[in-house]
C-alpha cells in the first residue's frame, strides 16, 4: 500500500459567516484576500508537506481549485514543482489538473513532464474534469466538459509518448506542430482518476485501466463505485484488485480524543464549496451521477438549514451534522489508539492500495498539524502498513495493473461484500 497525505489548502483567514452568506465558497468576493497572509499560508502549506515526507508518508497529495478561498492551490503544477526539487524520496501526487479548463493539454504535458524529470520519476499525474462551478469561472460550456477531458487526454498521452514533429487537428485542439522537447523521466507515468460518485468517471477509469480515487465518499456509496469498476474491468477482460483503488479519508489526530474531537470541527467550516446553483449546472453531468451526488456526497457534507443564508442556523445545521459524520467514519477523530481500529475498518470495507489522509481543515494552527504529523509517524503509518500487508493490498506501483486474470467461470467478483471482508482473488 501507498499512504499519502492532503489538506485543501483553505484561505483560513476569511470570516465565516460570509461563506455561508454567500451559500458556499464559490462566490465569496475577494477583497478579503490579503497577499500577505496568503504568502504565509503558501510556505505553511509547503512546509506541512515537507513533514509529511520527514515522518514517512509515501505521498504528498495536491488537487486544485479555481476562483475560491476554499482551495489555495489554484495552480497545483507549481506546488508539485517546488515540491519536486524540495523531496526526495514520496512521490508528487497530483488530484489532479482539470484538463477541460485549462484548454491547453501541449502546455500540461510539458508541466507534468518537467515536474517528472526534477522529481527523479516521482511524479503521480491525476487528471480531472474541473468542480461544475468551475466552468463558470473559465467559461467552459459545461456541456462540453467530458468530451473535452476525453480529447486532451488522448492527446497529452501521444504528447508524452510520441516522435514530433507531428500535426494535431481534433475537434477543440489544433496545434500545427507539436514537438516537446519536455517528455516525462518515466516511460509512462501512472495517471489516476479521481472523483466523486460518477458512474461514467468510473466507467472511464476501468475501461482504460486507470486506478480510481474516491475523494472522501461515504463508503457504502464507494463500494457500490468499486463494483461497478469491476463489472466494467471483466468486460475489458481484467480482473480487478486493491492496485485499482485510492480512497481519501478525513482524519484528526491529537493527544487527546476530545481535543482531536474540537479540531475536526474545521472541516464543517463555511460548508460546500459552492451553491446548488454552480454546482450542479446543466450538462456538467448526467442525471444518475447528480442524483449519485446529491444524495451520496453533498447532502451528507452540507446539510441545510430551514433557512440557509441565516448565518446562525447554518453554522448550527452544519455542526449538528458533524457528530453524525463522526459516528458513520466520515471524519475520524482521535488518539492513534481510537482511530487505528477506525481506520482498519475502512480497510477492510474498501481495500484500496492507496490510502490517503485528508487532515485538519478551517482555522486550525500549524502546531497542532505539525503535531498531528508527529503521532502518524510514531505510531498511524506502521500501524496501516501491518494491516495493508496482513490484507495483502497491492498498490499500483508495485503490481502491473490488469494482471490479474477473470475468475475460471468468467464472473467478476466483488471485492468487497456488504457486511464482510472478501480477498481478493
Amino acid at each position: 500500500m501507498q499512504i499519502g497525505y492532503f489538506v485543501e489548502q483553505l484561505y483560513s483567514d476569511l470570516p465565516e459567516d460570509e461563506i455561508i452568506k454567500n451559500g458556499g465558497f464559490f462566490g465569496v468576493p475577494n477583497k478579503y484576500f490579503d497577499p500577505k497572509v496568503g504568502a504565509k499560508l503558501y510556505h505553511r502549506y509547503i512546509s506541512e508537506h515537507l513533514e509529511a515526507e520527514r515522518v514517512g508518508f509515501d505521498m504528498l497529495v495536491l488537487n486544485e481549485h479555481h476562483s475560491n478561498p476554499a482551495c489555495m492551490s489554484h495552480v497545483v503544477t507549481v506546488e508539485a514543482s517546488i515540491l519536486a526539487y524540495a523531496t526526495k524520496r514520496a512521490k508528487i501526487v497530483t488530484l489532479g489538473v482539470p484538463l477541460p479548463i485549462t484548454k491547453n493539454p501541449l502546455r500540461v504535458a510539458e508541466e507534468l513532464a518537467m515536474i517528472d524529470m526534477i522529481s527523479g520519476g516521482r511524479l503521480v499525474p491525476g487528471i480531472i474534469r474541473g468542480a461544475s462551478f468551475e466552468q463558470v469561472a473559465s467559461n467552459t460550456n459545461p456541456t462540453q466538459n467530458r468530451e473535452l477531458f476525453d480529447e486532451a487526454y488522448e492527446f497529452m498521452i501521444q504528447a508524452w509518448t510520441r516522435e514530433g514533429p507531428w500535426r494535431y487537428e481534433g475537434k477543440h485542439f489544433h496545434y500545427r506542430y507539436v514537438n516537446p522537447w519536455t517528455r516525462p523521466l518515466q516511460e509512462k507515468p501512472l495517471v489516476l482518476v479521481p472523483g466523486v460518485i460518477s458512474p461514467e468517471t468510473v466507467v472511464w477509469a476501468a475501461k482504460r485501466g486507470l486506478p480510481y480515487v474516491a475523494l472522501a465518499t461515504e463508503v457504502n456509496a464507494t463500494r457500490k463505485m468499486w463494483n461497478l469498476y469491476g463489472d466494467t474491468a471483466e468486460k475489458m477482460g481484467y480482473q480487478v484488485g486493491p492496485e485499482n483503488f485510492g480512497y481519501l479519508q478525513k482524519m484528526v489526530l491529537a493527544d487527546s480524543d476530545e481535543e482531536a474531537y474540537e479540531i475536526g470541527k474545521g472541516h464543517m467550516f463555511g460548508g460546500s464549496h459552492a451553491t446548488p446553483k454552480y454546482s450542479a449546472l446543466p450538462g456538467y453531468n448526467s442525471k444518475i451521477a447528480i442524483r449519485e451526488y446529491a444524495n451520496k456526497f453533498y447532502a451528507l457534507m452540507n446539510p441545510k438549514a430551514a433557512d440557509p443564508h441565516n448565518v446562525e442556523q447554518q453554522r448550527k445545521a452544519l455542526l449538528d451534522n458533524y457528530p453524525k459524520l463522526v459516528d458513520a467514519g466520515h471524519i475520524l477523530v482521535g488518539t492513534p489508539k481510537t482511530v487505528i481500529p477506525k481506520i482498519r475498518k475502512i480497510l477492510e470495507q474498501l481495500r484500496p492500495g492507496m490510502f490517503t489522509v485528508w487532515g485538519p481543515e478551517g482555522p486550525v494552527a500549524h502546531e497542532k498539524v505539525m503535531r498531528m504529523m508527529t503521532l502518524m509517524g510514531n505510531e498511524v503509518l506502521p500501524a496501516i502498513r501491518e494491516m495493508a500487508k496482513e490484507l495483502g493490498l497491492d498498490d499500483p506501483f508495485s503490481v502491473k495493473l490488469g494482471a490479474r486474470p477473470l475468475p475460471a467461470n468468467g464472473r467478476w467478483k466483488p471485492l468487497v461484500e456488504d457486511g464482510e471482508h472478501t480477498a481478493a482473488a
